[in-house]
């Protein structure tokens, strides 16, 4: 007999009660700053990101795991440091070189200068990123990746090459048992924290992970 899929309002209820646990959980977090370096210095230190030629960093804005310490290091790397930024409903990407190509935009998050933005050299394709750090607001041990609902980051990812790794950052408060994943959504294939690298399982592996049409899901 064929299990019942859950509905669209069944998942969104799912969700929205794990973010609302997971938002809680990552704004009570103490020592933001401290537990940050040891997740970002962990993430430096996988294997895929020391073999990486160009990689994407977020810049980490209210309760995320913070980025905005490592920049300098990794901007001083031999590596392609790219950094993204909104337009409109999407995330447009920027070849980031310095510090100073930084400036405050909506709600004080550090975005490149709007006078940058479209000099071609500047302007960079996930297709040509080797690894992508992740933020989000809760992951599970497989991989599955919640964000804000806003699909900024799943619609980016789905462009990006199958040989990209895709690594996501959180404090280990931000782990719960398993997250509903549906047909658009992009798994991770590290989820590492302060306490635990979680290993390489792919997508499709993902033991909630969808591959059915929109309209099957209902």
């Amino acid at each position: 007999m064929t299990p019942t899929l859950p509905t669209e309002s069944e998942l969104a209820r799912r969700k929205k009660a794990i973010r609302a646990s997971a938002h809680s959980a990552r704004k009570a977090q103490t020592n933001k700053n401290e537990i940050s370096k040891r997740i970002t210095d962990s993430v430096c230190a996988l294997p895929a990101y020391q073999k990486a030629n160009s990689v994407l960093w977020y810049i980490d804005v209210r309760d995320e795991v913070r980025t905005q310490h490592n920049l300098p290091a990794v901007l001083a790397s031999n590596k392609k440091i790219v950094i993204p930024f909104c337009v409109g409903n999407d995330l447009q990407l920027f070849h980031l070189e310095s510090l100073d190509e930084l400036t405050p935009g909506k709600y004080g998050i550090l975005e490149p200068d709007h006078s940058l933005r479209n000099v071609i050299t500047k302007q960079v394709s996930i297709t040509e990123v080797d690894m992508v750090i992740v933020p989000g607001v809760a992951f599970d041990p497989h991989g599955g990746r919640l964000g804000h609902g806003k699909g900024y980051y799943d619609k980016l990812l789905q462009q990006a090459s199958e040989s990209t790794t895709l690594a996501a950052l959180a404090f280990q408060c931000q782990i719960v048992t398993d997250i509903p994943m549906q047909y658009h959504d992009i798994a991770m294939d590290w989820v590492v924290t302060e306490n635990k690298t979680y290993p390489d399982i792919h997508s499709s592996e993902h033991p909630a992970i969808r591959t059915t049409a929109p309209d099957e899901l209902t």
